[in-house]
């Protein structure tokens, strides 16, 4: 049996702009890869071209192989149609988003967010079992007082507990593979970590796939066990985390570890920045 995802030669074109050039992927089940670039270096058209999200105008090409629908041979998500990738959207693979401060609907309570993720992908649900199913998802990402803070809005909480909804709106389907983009932007030091090893609590918990996406190599090394470095859309360097931070191999990896800030930077000079 193959990979749980493979991507294969993928490109991702906006009009003459080529966002993803050549990119190639794989991922084993209950396995996190990072994956790691500047802002613009096509980690997200990425994500989004596997999940079939990407607008109209974009024109896809390549191969993106799923293995994670239990039928025993993959499937190519491009050529599926978009009732059939809204069936697996949620209930297979499922994604978090970037900006948890704005990620939520503002005018629905949290506890009905969460509750319409699973009641989308089982039309029997009663609003009594989603509602219940619901509690316990926000209750698995720790919200401190998951059953009274139902009926409470986005604006009531904190940049942490909105991203700890989203991830509870994320896995409430018990999917196969998590697509994590940039889901400690905006958020302090102190509530990344927590953030981070709650994701991690979760992936060991339910042996879930996951890609990690970052700009930053030192989040994505506690996280991941592989990871792959994106530069103007495509992949320059992939190996394990351990080996890449250590001896990466390409020049921009390099730069990328450099412009790290540590105790011993000197702070009157700028961060190093990629040739």
């Amino acid at each position: 049996m193959g990979a749980l995802l493979e991507v294969r030669d993928l490109q991702v074109r906006f009009g003459a702009v080529e966002a993803v050039r050549g990119v190639s992927l794989s991922l084993e089940e209950g396995e996190v890869l990072g994956l790691v670039g500047e802002s613009g270096s096509g980690k997200s058209a990425t994500a989004l071209a596997i999940l079939g999200l990407l607008p109209p105008i974009a024109r896809v090409e390549g191969k993106i192989l799923w293995q994670g629908h239990g039928v025993g041979r993959a499937v190519d998500l491009l050529q599926e149609s978009s009732a059939a990738m809204q069936h697996r959207r949620g209930r297979e693979i499922a994604m978090v988003f970037q900006e948890p401060m704005t990620a939520l609907n503002p005018v629905m309570t949290v506890g009905r967010q969460v509750a319409e993720c699973a009641a989308a992908h089982d039309p029997l649900l009663t609003g009594r079992e989603a509602r219940r199913k619901a509690i316990a998802a926000l209750e698995a990402v720790a919200l401190p007082q998951a059953a009274l803070r139902y009926g409470d809005y986005p604006h009531q909480f904190s940049g942490g507990q909105r991203q700890r909804i989203l991830i509870a709106m994320a896995l409430i389907n018990r999917p196969k593979l998590l697509i994590a983009d940039e889901p400690t932007t905006a958020l302090d030091v102190t509530v990344q970590a927590q953030i981070l090893a709650l994701l991690g609590a979760l992936q060991r918990e339910h042996a879930l796939a996951m890609l990690f996406i970052s700009h930053d190599l030192a989040v994505v090394g506690q996280v991941a066990g592989r990871v792959a470095v994106m530069r103007t859309g495509e992949v320059v360097e992939t190996g394990p985390t351990a080996r890449l931070l250590t001896a990466p191999q390409h020049a921009y990896t390099r730069s990328l570890l450099a412009a790290v800030p540590t105790l011993r930077s000197d702070r009157d000079w700028p961060l190093a920045v990629a040739e």
